[in-house]
Formats: C-alpha cells, structure tokens, sequence
C-alpha cells in the first residue's frame, strides 16, 4: 500500500467555502485534520476567492469553529485583487469600488481612492462578492465601464455553497454588469493565478497540494500553476460533475473531505476496457457506458469506484450514464 497522500507535499493550500467550513459551520474533519498536518510540520494557507470578508475577519471564523488561525494564514481574493489593480494603476487614482468594506478596505490600503459614482470619473472598477450590493451599484459600474474604466474582479464563480444549500456569487453579479457593455474582467481568484501564487510565495512552499471543492475553480487554477490537488465533496460540485469534467478541470485524487490527505492515493489498474481500484471494477458495456460491477456501501468503495470511472471517462473517452451519481449514496 503506498503511503499517505500529504507525503512529499511541504504545503496545503485549502479553499475555504464548501472544503473546511460550510457557513457557520465546520467541515466535522476539518478542525482535526488541520491540527495533524500543524503537529507534523506541514504548512497550512487558507484561500478564499469570497473577496466580502477580511483575513482577519476569517482568521476569527476558523479559530472560533476550533482551527485556531492568525491573518496571515489567510489570503483573499479582495487582497488579490486589489494588489493586481494597485499594480496596473498609478498611485491615489480613482476606483469605483462594488463590494463589502473589506474591499474598499483593501484598496484603500494599497494607495487606491474608493469613489461612490461613475459620475466621480473611475479610471477602475474593482469588484467583489456581496450578498447586500445593491441593483444602482451594479449599475453604476456599467457606467463606469461604458466610460472607458478598466474592470478588475476578485473571482468568477457562478454559485457559493452554504449550510442552507447553494446560493448566486459573484459570477452572477459580474454577468449582471456585463450585459451594460463590451468589456471582461481582469481577474485575481481562482482559477487564475495570482491568488494561488500569493498564497504559495506566503507559504515558501516549494510542493504544495490543493484542496477544494470546486472543478471549474479550485482543481482548474491548480491545474494552471502546475501543482497537485484533492477534490473533495463537501461542497459545490459531485460525482456527476466530476465524471463530465473537461480535462482542465479534472483532479489529481478525490476523496470524501479534507482527511482524505492522510489516506493512501489511490492507485487504478488497468486490464483492456476494465478498471480496477481497491476491490471494485468497472468496465464498459456494449455501448462503452460505464458499468460497476457492484457498488460498496461504504464511502471508502464508492471513491474507489468514482476512481475508477473517472480513468475510463478520462482516458477511453467511456460515456456517463444518465443515473450514475445515484449509485453513490455516500458522495454527492
């Protein structure tokens, strides 16, 4: 049996919604398994493309649902974001600012000047999540974007996952925006590059592994730094949306949460069209739709079969069976 997963990795880099809490709430692994990877000296960022709250602000979320955090162990898509406009923009211009005050914070702090208007002359609208922006907001940034602004945004997703279910992000108020005029975001969060490479210069990190829980984000921006990942499903996207996945999108391993970093990787063999991972095949039938032949009850079988799967959809180009996410009761 090979060894643990986090072996040969000096770094986890841990997206935050949907992989270490939900909400309020804690990931029930997520507090313990932290602790471990602290114990065993293995450095520890958290990454969040939610650009609304600060890093001290989320610093004080985690340690309050047990994983005791300091700011610095957070990095923003706000921060981000705000340190690619700083960059592009000369010192003390104007910024239409669309997001919480920690944003605005943010900018102010990098020699950026928040204004309210795009009547007040915007050389850059900078955008972030905001779960209370209001509709003459978002419409003042077109403004600003039809006067010939430049448009920088903390992040592109479309959906947030939360305690209560799946709720709108800011992908959806940047679609708002871009239905006002002819003009893309220049953007820092995942799956682009900047957010990720902040967190790792931060870290020092010389192998870092990326945890997350979303493909189209989390797996895709790790994929583009070149660096390993875990997927997990605690939170946006499941078993269908990983089975369907593009190739840039696809993960290194999978596994039920974050504790999966101190399994074993799992290791699929091959034989013609069968795949073997742990005790479970699957192979193709006459129509090269993917077959289990027997699904465990146990989550630990069931990853082992999405494994599987995933070998066969990813590698002999095998079809997805309309009904295959209902085989995994223990998943999502």
């Amino acid at each position: 049996m090979s060894g643990a997963l986090i072996d040969g990795h000096d770094a986890v880099l841990f997206d935050l919604d949907g992989v270490v809490y939900l909400g309020p709430n804690p990931v029930p692994t997520a507090p313990d398994t932290i602790a471990e990877l602290r114990r065993r000296g293995v450095k520890v960022g958290f990454v969040t493309n939610n650009a609304a709250r600060s890093a001290v602000v989320v610093a004080r979320h985690l340690t309050d649902i047990g994983i005791p955090t300091c700011p610095d162990d957070v990095v923003t898509s706000a921060q981000a974001v705000c340190d690619l406009a700083a960059r592009s923009l000369p010192a003390g211009v104007r910024v239409l600012v669309v997001g919480t005050e920690s944003l605005r914070e943010e900018a102010i702090a990098r020699g950026l000047l928040p204004v309210e208007s795009a009547k007040d002359d915007p050389v850059a609208v900078i955008q972030g999540y905001d779960s209370q922006v209001s509709w003459s907001k978002l419409e003042e940034a077109g403004f600003a974007l039809q006067a010939g602004a430049r448009w920088y945004a903390a992040n592109p997703d479309i959906t947030r996952p939360t305690d209560r279910g799946i709720v709108p992000g800011i992908g959806a108020q940047l679609q708002v925006v871009a239905s006002t005029c002819d003009v893309q975001p220049i953007f820092a969060g995942k799956p682009y590059r900047p957010l990720l490479d902040a967190t790792i210069s931060r870290l020092g990190s010389t192998s870092p592994i990326f945890v997350g829980d979303r493909l189209d984000t989390d797996i895709r921006g790790a994929n583009a730094i070149g660096i390993d990942s875990l997927f997990v499903f605690t939170g946006a996207h499941g078993v269908t949306d990983l089975l369907n996945a593009v190739p840039e999108d696809r993960p290194n391993n999978i596994a039920a949460d974050l504790s999966g970093l101190f399994e074993p990787k799992r290791e699929v063999v091959m034989s013609g069209e069968r795949a073997q991972c742990g005790d479970v095949t699957v192979s193709l039938d006459e129509d090269r739709a993917l077959r289990p032949e027997g699904v465990p009850e146990d989550a630990c079988g069931q990853l082992d079969a999405v494994a599987a799967m995933m070998v066969l959809v990813y590698g002999m180009d095998a079809t997805v069976p309309d009904d295959a996410a209902r085989l995994f009761d223990k998943l999502h």
